[in-house]
């Protein structure tokens, strides 16, 4: 059975965050979040080393439930080792990782995704050859009489894909190596929702993409925080990350350099940091807590899906 879903044309686009003035310099020590609600990932004193070279040093940082956290830095600040620690690929030297307040101790990839962590490198990891649906059930799928049950798989997978947004879709069943980027990366994220992923980090969604289907792609980011799902998104294109983060995460030479609301920043702010690890234009004391996150899981999104109070 052959599902064939609607195109829905041409999408809206993420509205992007005017430039910020000079504020109050977010605070590099620990992230501290909303009384209200205890961050679904929280890590303390997180450090890594390679043989001599220290990769991550002392990092504090709370994921809340919900919100689209920007992790950002050079290359080598050490975003690649945090994102693999998160996910159970590298176990940390030092520090401690908590889950829903609970410690754990991700030994594995398979113990993070138990946990609901789910990781869209850049690859994928979707095979070309196969359609959606079984890209998107591919090692579990569902059986009736020991057979593959073909429909309850593409239902889900139909509504799976309707729920996200994502109407670009020719059809279900066409294979993945025909799709286009922002197609696939809408595969990989559906795949990951499909599974009760509770955290989806997202490595570089937009490299390599046209202005179409970058638009696709924070538009699903987007549809991911309202859904309560939290998001932490690793890019080098900072109009992107400030058209859909909520927070930020600046690394330098394996350490934090600052965090806080996206509010706090501008794109200048964020190139300093980068690149020197301070920036001037960040003044005034460091502020000892972020605002109180709203009532529908931290997103002041307006009915035309911009953030409250957000410039175009």
């Amino acid at each position: 059975m052959t599902t064939d879903s609607a195109d829905g044309g041409a999408r809206p686009a993420v509205a992007g965050r005017a430039p910020y003035p000079a504020a109050a310099t977010p605070s590099p020590s620990p992230d501290a979040s909303s009384t209200e609600q205890e961050p679904l990932l929280r890590i303390r004193g997180i450090g890594k080393n390679f043989g001599p070279v220290q990769a991550l040093a002392d990092i504090d940082l709370d994921i809340p439930a919900g919100e689209v956290t920007a992790l950002v830095g050079d290359n080598g600040a050490g975003k690649t080792t945090l994102i693999k620690t998160i996910s159970g690929i590298w176990q940390p030297d030092r520090g401690e990782i908590f889950w829903m307040s609970r410690q754990v101790h991700l030994h594995s990839p398979r113990a993070a995704a138990d946990l609901g962590i789910a990781t869209v490198y850049q690859d994928l990891a979707l095979c070309d050859n196969l359609d959606i649906v079984e890209n998107m059930f591919l090692g579990t799928e569902i059986l009736r009489r020991l057979q593959l049950d073909e429909i309850r798989m593409e239902l889900a997978a139909k509504r799976t894909l309707a729920d996200l947004s994502v109407t670009s879709v020719r059809s279900i069943r066409q294979p993945v190596g025909s799709l286009s980027g922002g197609q696939r990366q809408a595969v990989a994220v559906a795949k990951a929702v499909m599974r009760q992923a509770k955290l989806v980090i997202m490595d570089e969604p937009t490299a390599a993409l046209g202005v179409t289907q970058t638009h696709i792609v924070l538009d699903l980011i987007g549809q991911l925080a309202s859904r309560n799902i939290a998001v932490i998104v690793i890019s080098h294109n900072l109009n992107d990350i400030m058209a859909v983060a909520d927070r930020l995460a600046v690394l330098h030479l394996g350490r934090l350099a600052a965090v806080g609301p996206a509010s706090r920043f501008d794109t200048q702010a964020i190139v300093d940091l980068m690149t020197t690890g301070t920036s001037s234009r960040l003044g005034g004391e460091p502020t000892a807590e972020e605002p109180a996150r709203s009532a529908n899981g931290g997103h002041d999104r307006q009915s035309d899906g911009t953030h409250a109070g957000e410039g175009q």
